[in-house]
């Protein structure tokens, strides 16, 4: 069994066909899934669809490229969500200075105000980063030195300096359908000596489908693709790709209950 650690199942893509998705997903031996919130104002849809079946879980925080939506975001506006049994996660947050849909000093607050909420929550951080590598180290270590926290890097595509950083620091990593396209040798590398113990698997649908779905609207029944990839760069068998990543799930999402 699989768990997709990072889903987008309450957009628009969805909205016509949700149920089938989900029931495909568990056709494909998919037993949980995490429903990440981009905007604080999309939480009671993130909430709705987490609702839909037991294996769907939320979490609560605002994207990067929304960080101007909600210039003023507070860890008490996170906050106000981390009592619903649903939300087990803080994010998605981050940095992301590739398309700066928001700018910098809006970034910054965002991330700093989520890294507070996972101080006064308990809960996990869902880090998102992409062409800001010093910045992410530089604050990781500073806030790590105050008292650690659980952090993941999802999807990681970034470089092999701050993953070195970000394993020293005891953070996890996802690693998505990126790490089946031909050209993604250096994700791969990463793949193949992060912690045995400290990966899991997403789709982060519907974007990122893994090969032979590259450019189709990818859904959580195609997580096992990256999990195959993945035994394969680690040299595991399928089972123990299985087993290796849900147990990493539930040991950094621990508020999410494993089914029976």
């Amino acid at each position: 069994m699989f768990v997709d650690s990072h889903v987008n199942l309450h957009g628009v893509k969805f909205a016509e066909d949700l149920n089938d998705v989900i029931a495909r997903s568990s056709e494909a031996n998919v037993s949980a899934m995490l429903n990440i919130c981009c905007n604080l104002n999309d939480m009671d849809e993130v909430l709705k669809v987490a609702g839909m079946t037991d294996n769907l879980w939320a979490s609560v925080g605002t994207h990067p490229h929304d960080a101007k939506e909600n210039p003023d975001i507070t860890s008490a506006d996170i906050c106000a969500y981390t009592d619903n049994p649903k939300v087990v996660g803080i994010g998605e947050t981050g940095l992301d200075f590739h398309y700066n849909y928001s700018d910098r000093d809006a970034q910054l607050h965002n991330f700093q105000a989520h890294i507070e909420a996972v101080r006064v929550s308990g809960l996990p951080l869902i880090i998102h980063t992409r062409n800001a590598d010093e910045d992410m180290e530089e604050i990781l270590r500073r806030e790590m030195a105050k008292g650690e926290f659980k952090a993941l890097l999802h999807c990681y595509t970034s470089g092999e300096r701050l993953a070195r950083a970000a394993v020293e620091m005891g953070c996890y990593f996802s690693v998505s359908g990126i790490i089946t396209f031909k050209n993604a040798h250096d994700v791969r590398d990463i793949a193949s000596w992060i912690p045995e113990d400290r990966i899991m698997i997403e789709t982060d649908c519907p974007y990122l489908a893994p090969v032979p779905h590259r450019g189709q609207r990818c859904e959580p029944s195609m997580v096992p693709l990256v999990a195959e990839k993945l035994a394969e760069i680690r040299g595991w068998t399928i089972e123990e790709t299985a087993k290796k990543t849900t147990d990493a799930f539930y040991t950094f999402f621990d508020k999410a209950k494993r089914p029976a």
